[in-house]
């Protein structure tokens, strides 16, 4: 299909913010370098990164998971760089999907890169996301050193369908200005690149942080960030729900809100925020 002229959504959870392309049929080829004039800010529509709305048998990585997900979101960063998995864009993913008539208030499936992720939609309040479980790497990779300028800090390494290392801080100005990607070291305990999270408490059961996320730079919130920051956070509490038998809850602000983060016995993590759709409209004849 051509992509002369675009159908278009934008949308955002606690401002992390999306391009959103319907695609159901799987017909329309975006390329990295299309996908990144879009989400320029200052010549395109503008966004962290791009959700394009598939049906699952449509596309070739979420036809294994059609049986479960009727729906694929195919998920690039800014730079059109394709990613696992985004917590606040499987949000707005089912937010768009609840707008367009295509899913009703309940639960949802939706079918991801890091697997299938469960939406639970309130008609006029939050959505819930089951995450999935963290994985905190094991060996010499657990503990990575995060550097931004002359300033270094241990950091934990946390995996949530997407690759995250976790430093907390005394200020989250210590970040600087993250127009640049932090430095992290060892570089082989993330091949792929990752997303970095600077945290701070906030209180009980209560931090904030600033992420630097992978080919988008610093966003004003980050879901699957936020969760392994909660993860993270409760290991240096000495917390682990699979030992006490007892879910626990941590609050994670970030500068475009705040989300609740809660680690279940079993390992799931679920994630609770809002999402909002925007503006709709249609780029003009020939731009793309």
């Amino acid at each position: 299909m051509s992509t002369a002229q675009l159908h278009f959504l934008k949308g955002h959870g606690t401002e992390n913010d999306f391009v959103i392309v319907p695609d159901p049929a799987g017909l329309i080829d975006l390329s990295p370098a299309a996908v990144a004039r879009l989400c320029d800010r200052r010549a395109g529509i503008g966004g962290d990164g791009l959700l394009r709305v598939v049906r699952s048998d449509a596309h070739p990585e979420g036809r294994r998971m059609a049986a479960e997900a009727e729906w694929f979101m195919d998920y690039r960063n800014a730079d059109g760089s394709v990613a696992e998995m985004c917590g606040n864009g499987v949000r707005v993913f089912a937010r768009y999907l609840q707008h367009a008539g295509l899913a009703e208030s309940g639960d949802l499936a939706v079918g991801t890169r890091a697997g299938v992720r469960r939406v639970h939609l309130a008609k006029d309040g939050d959505l819930t996301v089951g995450m999935g479980r963290a994985a905190l790497a094991a060996g010499p990779d657990a503990e990575v050193t995060v550097t931004v300028g002359e300033r270094s800090w241990p950091a934990r390494n946390v995996g949530m369908g997407n690759p995250h290392a976790v430093a907390f801080v005394a200020d989250l100005a210590d970040a600087g200005r993250l127009y640049e990607a932090p430095g992290v070291a060892p570089a082989s305990a993330y091949p792929q690149g990752v997303n970095v999270e600077f945290v701070v408490d906030r209180g009980p059961r209560h931090v904030a942080m600033r992420v630097h996320e992978r080919g988008s730079g610093e966003t004003r919130s980050c879901g699957t960030g936020a969760c392994a920051v909660a993860v993270a956070a409760a290991r240096r509490d000495g917390v682990d729900p699979a030992a006490t038998g007892r879910p626990e809850t941590y609050t994670v602000d970030v500068p475009g809100g705040r989300l609740v983060v809660t680690e279940h016995p079993d390992g799931e993590v679920e994630m609770t925020g809002p999402a909002v759709i925007v503006a709709e409209g249609d780029t003009a004849p020939g731009w793309l």
